[in-house]
């Protein structure tokens, strides 16, 4: 019997509409679930109306994305370390298997030295997956700075659990496919874009649309009988019309299906 391979949607997608709004759009485009990104929006962090959305839509949610985003500073207080407990706590009253984290900037220097130390105690304590995600250095002129400790990359600093973002990796001047290969059973997450890299801009393209190896990458993973999570990261922010962002959404899923369905029968073929 072949693994499924889930392929959700970010709420971060559409931000900043409603969270009713991405449910909707989410179900519209075909998703088979949702990653749910803390914000300053309430509603991302109560489980009443988390679940309601869930059931009127009937999406399940995935995966829970913790707030490490400049905007979401004073979300759940200051202490890095409390809002990935919050986060945990949050995907484990929804039923969501994983959690997904930013490593901690070089400002938050006492939470870095045991940040890698303080994810498995998470991940032990709320039987969950805490999936730290790829990210990349950042970019002033002609200089490169290392803004995240232990580092941007989760591989190299001992994660037992890492998310890969195909954008972050064009960023970071990195082939995803060779990312994910590196990360072998450690890579239990996806945030599904594409990227050209261009202009140091984290592009979160529609998937296919830049020149990260996205499809290459899906067929792996198909092939190799992965069974994470595939989640949709596009921006949308820029389309015209509702009837455009949809087409964006849909675009996205039927990529993910087509090229994790190409892996699949590669690994079939294979098995007879």
């Amino acid at each position: 019997m072949a693994l499924m391979i889930q392929i959700g949607m970010s709420t971060s997608c559409v931000y900043p509409l409603s969270l009713e709004h991405a449910f909707r759009l989410a179900a519209q485009a075909g998703f088979d679930g949702v990653e749910v990104m803390i914000t300053e929006d309430p509603a991302t962090r109560s489980v009443t109306e988390l679940e309601a959305l869930s059931r009127r839509y009937e999406l399940p949610v995935l995966s829970v994305h913790a707030p490490v985003l400049p905007f979401t500073q004073f979300v759940w207080g200051t202490d890095p370390a409390l809002k990935l407990e919050r986060s945990a706590e949050l995907a484990i009253e929804l039923g969501a298997t994983t959690v997904v984290v930013h490593p901690p900037y070089r400002w938050q220097p006492r939470y870095a030295r045991r940040f890698m130390e303080h994810v498995d105690e998470v991940s032990g304590d709320y039987r969950g997956e805490v999936a730290v995600e790829h990210m990349f250095p950042l970019s002033l002129g002609p200089l490169s700075v290392g803004a995240f400790s232990p580092g941007w990359d989760p591989i190299a600093s001992g994660a037992r659990a890492t998310t890969l973002d195909f954008s972050h990796a064009a960023l970071a001047g990195r082939d995803s496919l060779e990312l994910a290969m590196a990360a072998g059973g450690r890579l239990r997450h996806v945030h599904l874009c594409d990227s050209t890299g261009a202009g140091h801009t984290d592009e979160h393209l529609v998937p296919g649309r830049g020149t990260q190896p996205v499809a290459e990458v899906l067929q792996y993973l198909g092939q190799r009988g992965w069974n994470g999570s595939l989640i949709a990261e596009v921006a949308t922010r820029g389309a015209g019309s509702e009837a455009e962002r949809i087409a964006m959404l849909s675009e996205t899923v039927a990529f993910g299906r087509t090229h994790v369905a190409i892996g699949r029968s590669r690994r079939q073929s294979t098995a007879v």
